[in-house]
């Protein structure tokens, strides 16, 4: 089991295949982990489906609004269509580009075409992808459990 140095800035996802264990980066992105423990802390992300998975590149997860896959979101349950469209209630967060690359099991905050528009949703890279750099906020890092991801 790797070492928790920072137990307010470490994230633990249960995933079918076990744990997956992230470093928070609130030195980097202080909004954005901001944004990720709040809506931890409250459950949002209990449930929420990866809805979006490109083999080789990443996968995505975090519709809080669309993406529950136990309640559903609308009265007649779960719709994997909607799920990726939505976020959380909260304003969204500005862009904090930093020099931190995307590297493999880095956490990048998802967002449209406007930089400013991240909210609760964010993706885990499969691998390097250094075209992102400086284009998505990089606020994490997989320090265990990347096999559950892959």
């Amino acid at each position: 089991m790797a070492e928790i140095k920072d137990p307010e800035n470490t994230i633990l996802m249960e995933l079918k295949g076990g744990t997956v264990t992230i470093a928070l980066m609130p030195d980097v992105a202080p909004q954005h982990t901001e944004r990720m423990k709040e809506l931890a802390r409250a459950g949002e992300y209990d449930n929420v489906a990866f809805h979006r998975v490109i083999d080789g590149f990443m996968a995505q997860t975090g519709d809080v609004e669309h993406g529950d896959v136990q309640h559903g979101d609308m009265e007649d349950g779960f719709n994997i269509r909607m799920a990726g469209t939505g976020g959380s209630d909260k304003p969204d967060v500005p862009a904090e580009f930093s020099k931190i690359p995307h590297a493999r099991g880095s956490l990048g905050a998802a967002r449209s075409s406007n930089p400013d528009s991240a909210n609760s949703q964010f993706f885990i890279n499969f691998k390097d992808n250094d075209f992102l750099n400086g284009q998505y906020t990089v606020y994490g890092q997989v320090i265990e459990g990347m096999e559950h991801v892959d």
